[in-house]
């Protein structure tokens, strides 16, 4: 499977997001009643606040980026085995987390054919929430990043959650569960996503969501290594860049 996909050109990546504000009634009462009106069919059982406790970190209306965790893979050919090199950015100022993920993807990547990005669920959550994010920052996407006028066909990204799916449109299955599943290693031994609002604002621990963001692209990775049928990266051979 996947044996035209040379993993040395995929950029593996993740995001964690975080409400704009924590609270609810922290909202202007113009956002409450957008609010109210985007999940209005989540209301009939829950009221507004308890929705958005549980949902407004994955509306980029609501919600902005509080790290992007990103690596790739290089063949050592003294060890014979795959390295991985990651590195994360993150910031409380999120203009200035999107002006240095902008840069280093401009400076780095420039081309849309030299690499693709890879992730879970990147089509529908990542990439389009990080060019939403962009825009309300009023900050430029890059190229890499733009599609519009594209075709399908034409967007190279790696989406490891369509490729699970084999065409099966309806099919949701979380990294975590297919990792389990497929026997492969998941560093992810602490929060979850429902935590990191909570880690954020309440702990006042960036550094734990780093942590947990940079262990997502190594399972990734895992994943689509074990759906070509390669070796997967040691823990040992992951290299943390700051």
């Amino acid at each position: 499977m996947l044996k035209s996909v040379d993993i040395e050109k995929l950029l593996f990546i993740d995001i964690e997001t975080a409400p704009e504000v924590y609270n609810y009634n922290d909202l202007s009462s113009v956002l409450q009643q957008l609010w109210q009106k985007k999940v209005k069919h989540f209301i009939a059982k829950q009221s507004a606040e308890e929705v958005y406790k549980n949902r407004a970190g994955i509306y980029a209306e609501f919600a902005q980026i509080i790290c992007i965790s990103f690596g790739f893979l290089v063949f050592n050919q003294a060890t014979e085995a795959y390295e991985m090199r990651i590195k994360s950015i993150s910031n409380r100022d999120e203009k200035v987390l999107l002006q240095e993920f902008s840069e280093m993807i401009i400076k780095s990547f420039s081309s849309i054919h030299r690499f693709s990005f890879c992730g879970h669920n990147i089509k529908e959550f990542d990439i389009p929430f990080i060019c939403r994010r962009l825009i309300i920052n009023q900050l430029v996407i890059p190229d890499v990043l733009d599609f519009s006028g594209l075709k399908p066909w034409e967007i190279n990204h790696i989406d490891t959650l369509d490729l699970w799916k084999f065409g099966d449109r309806k099919n949701f299955s979380s990294l975590s569960l297919i990792a389990h599943k497929l026997n492969i290693p998941t560093p992810k031994d602490d929060i979850d996503g429902s935590d990191v609002a909570r880690v954020f604002y309440e702990d006042d621990d960036l550094d734990r969501i780093i942590k947990y963001c940079s262990k997502d692209v190594i399972t990734v990775a895992r994943l689509l290594m074990r759906l070509k049928g390669i070796d997967l990266i040691k823990d040992e051979n992951v290299i943390y860049v700051e």
